[in-house]
């Protein structure tokens, strides 16, 4: 069953373009003061997840870092839903792939909020392939520097920053354990960031940092048309249980949990939210 009209984009994509528009929570989110005062860091957060979760955090209390490529009309709208929630908004664009931006990144939110309390790395990258070869170096090299090296840098730069309390999360995906073959880069990164992530948990644990992972399925984000074929967007999410795709204010609370006080004891752990989809 087709959910949305076959559409496409050129990468990374925006938002405005996306027929239908995705759900960031805009109109209904409501916070409960679970991030009173918190310093957040976190990429991707011009459109789709990122954005969802930076308004969930605002909303919630918390200042955040909003950490993106070059898409400024999109990073825009972001902080203005950010400082509509009475909460300060640093926009940092820039190339993540580049390790100096990742510590420029976290450079930005010392100097503006004199710590980091929470980093969320959901910056991603993905293109689609039908086979091995049409894989460019390039793009090989490119993919993993966006979605996986990209965190080791931003956490090792975080980490002198971050006191017992504060929280890593890592944007996962169902992909990391149900592989999709076009995807092949893409599912390395994020079974690479679950790893990471639980390695993290035990690393730093005895400092009180968590750090936990999100595994998504498939979700109506701007990485969606930029990245897939127009024909593969007609039918994206319909394979899941719940026969849609998910919006991204579906995936908010479940950061805002992990960021929270109130998982004060969930380190080491990847949460699915994939409409049905089963992790191993």
């Amino acid at each position: 069953m087709s959910q949305q009209p076959a559409q496409q984009q050129t990468p990374p994509g925006s938002t405005g373009q996306m027929n239908p528009k995705p759900d960031h929570g805009e109109e209904s989110y409501r916070g409960s003061g679970r991030l009173p005062d918190k310093a957040t860091v976190i990429t991707g957060a011009d459109s789709g997840i990122g954005r969802a979760v930076a308004i969930a955090f605002a909303r919630e209390g918390a200042d955040v870092v909003i950490a993106y490529l070059d898409e400024h009309d999109d990073a825009k709208e972001t902080a203005r839903w950010v400082e509509q929630a009475g909460r300060r908004a640093v926009l940092v664009p820039g190339d993540l792939a580049d390790p100096a931006h990742c510590r420029d990144v976290i450079a930005r939110a010392v100097e503006e909020f004199g710590r980091v309390d929470v980093l969320v790395n959901n910056a991603a990258f993905q293109m689609n392939h039908e086979t091995l070869e049409e894989i460019s170096d390039e793009e090989w090299d490119r993919t993993l520097a966006i979605n996986l090296s990209a965190f080791f840098h931003l956490t090792k730069a975080a980490l002198p920053h971050m006191g017992p309390g504060s929280s890593i999360i890592g944007s996962s995906s169902v992909n990391s354990d149900n592989p999709t073959p076009t995807l092949l880069p893409y599912d390395v990164t994020k079974a690479g960031v679950a790893n990471m992530t639980a390695a993290l948990a035990q690393l730093l644990g005895s400092r009180g940092i968590r750090a936990n992972s999100v595994a998504p399925g498939p979700i109506w984000t701007p990485l969606i048309p930029s990245t897939m074929p127009a024909e593969k967007v007609e039918s994206f999410g319909a394979d899941v249980p719940l026969g849609r795709p998910g919006q991204p204010a579906e995936l908010a609370p479940v950061y805002v949990l992990l960021a929270s006080d109130d998982g004060s004891y969930i380190s080491g752990a990847r949460v699915a939210v994939t409409g049905g989809k089963p992790i191993l």
